[in-house]
């Protein structure tokens, strides 16, 4: 035994060798747990996550600034401006 001591992992964090030996778990509890991170050398380099999960996300940084407005439903703000289009500044 070497006189390192194994840490225990949290539930959703794999080595690389658990990853290939068992990936149709961490398939299966990346979709019914959440993300699942992949150690290497001691640190989490990559994560494991269901498809509609990564598509849901990847579409709310799309840049749609309209739809991403009206998602908030702020009916009733007033976004009027106040004044003239001059602002003071000191250059």
């Amino acid at each position: 035994m070497s006189g390192r001591a194994k840490r225990p992992r949290a539930d959703n964090t794999w080595t690389v060798q658990d990853v290939g030996s068992r990936f149709e778990e961490v398939i299966r509890r990346a979709r019914s747990d959440g993300p699942q991170y992949v150690l290497r050398g001691g640190r989490r380099t990559v994560a494991i996550v269901d498809a509609a999960e990564l598509d849901r996300l990847k579409g709310s940084t799309r840049g749609d600034l309209v739809p991403f407005l009206e998602s908030l439903h702020l009916e009733g703000l007033d976004l009027t401006r106040d004044g003239g289009d001059e602002r003071e500044s000191d250059l």
